[in-house]
């Protein structure tokens, strides 16, 4: 039985899972300010779509403008293996933490090199931030690793995100959730970081990145920023979720997920994106969060 939810869980939560989170942010934000909005698996539909389409590539692009998509997909598939979605994760070894937030690196890599290769000083505008600010979440991710690490005992991501008790457990536990939270809207463009749905020159960043690319191409990008939305809240939800059977596991991690996508929509509807300069001080705040919360777990 616990083969069997492993089996089915990996197709739900990596193929429907990401467009149905996104489909709720914006549901929520529509709900929030009086509008019915679209469905709910309106972003299922747009990438069915954008599948269906051919893609248009410029003279001066190479190679790596078309592997930047398919390389970022398959490095946010790969870092699915290694997290504990519905118990066990299908790798597992200690250090797969490290390689996780590697595999996520790579993704952003390949993203910034196939902008760059565009020749476009627009799209080399937005990777530059994009390198800028990660370089600022990487450090809060790893120092919230290394926190629940030294509380597991190992670099495993099912160790690392099983429930701990204790009151320096918890205070710890706040710290981490606060600080990945943030982390969260950094690294997947959200507000108060980044708005997905601007287009606006001065105020974009990722969004900018993929100007150029379409149809499939378009597809890839959108579906592996959706997986990387549902691993990161994943891993939120696995912190405050019990242990119990996989089945129930499972259902769990499905409300918890709804429940993120709603936390965000409501963060987006209740204020707007900082200035550029803020977003930094931003990031600081959120390592200082990771740093106390490590300083918390040596004790």
């Amino acid at each position: 039985m616990e083969t069997i939810t492993l089996v089915l869980s990996y197709p739900i939560i990596l193929l429907l899972a990401p467009p149905v989170m996104l489909g709720l942010i914006t549901k929520t934000k529509a709900l929030v300010a009086g509008r019915k909005g679209p469905p709910v698996l309106q972003p299922l539909y747009d990438t069915i779509k954008l599948l269906g389409k051919g893609a248009v590539y410029s003279s001066t692009t190479t190679w790596m403008f078309k592997l930047g998509p398919v390389v970022s997909l398959a490095a946010v598939f790969c870092a699915s293996a290694l997290a504990p979605l519905a118990g066990a994760p299908l790798i597992s070894f200690n250090g797969d933490a490290i390689l996780f937030a590697y595999l996520f690196a790579l993704g952003r890599f390949v993203t910034v090199m196939a902008a760059l290769d565009t020749g476009s000083s627009f799209e080399g505008m937005g990777a530059s931030r994009e390198v800028a600010f990660s370089s600022l979440a990487e450090p809060a991710l790893i120092l919230t690793f290394a926190s629940l690490a030294y509380r597991s005992g190992g670099l495993c991501l099912a160790q690392m995100f099983a429930p701990h008790s204790g009151p320096s457990a918890a205070a710890g536990t706040i710290l981490v959730l606060g600080t990945l939270f943030v982390v969260l809207l950094a690294e997947n463009s959200r507000i108060p970081v980044d708005d997905p749905n601007t287009h606006l020159e001065l105020t974009m960043i990722h969004e900018v990145m993929v100007l150029d690319h379409g149809g499939p191409d378009l597809a890839f990008i959108l579906h592996g920023a959706g997986i990387k939305l549902v691993l990161m809240s994943a891993l939120l939800v696995r912190l405050v979720l019990p242990e119990m059977p996989p089945a129930a596991a499972l259902g769990s991690l499905l409300f918890g997920l709804g429940c993120v996508a709603v936390a965000i929509g409501l963060v987006e509807s209740s204020m707007a994106r900082v200035r550029m300069v803020r977003v930094p001080q931003l990031l600081v705040a959120a390592i200082c969060a990771a740093t106390f919360g490590l300083m918390l777990t040596l004790r």
